[in-house]
């Protein structure tokens, strides 16, 4: 409401939802969907629970959830933008294979196009899919370097953990029950792309993802030239 110009208190808005009936969503319990493999070897925490950036494709952070439909579980899989909490990749999948947490990243690396020397680092926890070698010889083949948190410690990443639960609270709860895989594909799409346009977000001043990444843009457009510039010329 403040961003319409129309000022107002927390505790008249809270005074009002009573009188309407209305209540803010809450989040539900969480489900641990991470399973390791304790023989393989997993990659350095590079992040150690720091979800800062200083610029869009510095961190990316992935995750993936799960939800029941009359089809059976399906499975939701993540990967976001820590400099304005953007999602980049996402995909719906009745399945936990390696190959779903693949084509998540394939759809941000289409949407993004991190160059091979943009330095960009990709954290997860230990989930098998993740520290799988398809998953990481994908990664190094463009350039990512990959982190990875300690098994079953949600904070080690926590930024993703928070995506999921606003997706489970803001949509995924309040429209059950989920009847076909078809439909919780459409409603993930229009959620991502409302939450991306449209959510605010307190970490980033109360804007929406596009609109901080839109506005580093717009305030960094000669360094960035400048940038590319000096690597053209190598």
């Amino acid at each position: 409401m403040h961003r319409e110009g129309l000022p107002i208190a927390r505790c008249t808005v809270q005074r009002l939802m009573h009188c309407l009936g209305l209540e803010g969503a809450r989040r539900g319990k969480k489900v641990r969907t991470t399973h390791a493999d304790p023989a393989r070897p997993c990659p350095l925490d590079l992040v150690n629970r720091q979800f800062k950036a200083q610029h869009p494709d510095q961190l990316w952070v992935s995750d993936f959830t799960y939800v029941s439909t009359w089809q059976g579980q399906m499975f939701v899989a993540f990967v976001i933008d820590v400099y304005a909490r953007r999602i980049v990749g996402w995909r719906v999948s009745s399945h936990m294979r390696t190959d779903f947490v693949v084509d998540a990243l394939e759809q941000a690396l289409c949407a993004r196009q991190p160059g091979q020397d943009a330095g960009l680092i990709h954290h997860s926890d230990r989930g098998s899919q993740y520290v799988s070698i398809r998953y990481t010889e994908r990664l190094a083949e463009v350039g990512l370097t990959p982190s990875v948190g300690s098994t079953g410690d949600s904070y080690d990443n926590a930024l993703a953990e928070t995506i999921n639960g606003l997706y489970k609270t803001e949509l995924i709860y309040k429209r059950a029950p989920w009847k076909t895989r078809e439909s919780l594909e459409l409603a993930t799409l229009q959620w991502v792309h409302w939450f991306n346009h449209e959510r605010l977000l307190e970490p980033i001043g109360h804007i929406p993802p596009a609109e901080a990444e839109a506005n580093y843009w717009r305030l960094n457009a000669k360094t960035v030239v400048q940038a590319h510039a000096r690597t053209s010329t190598k």
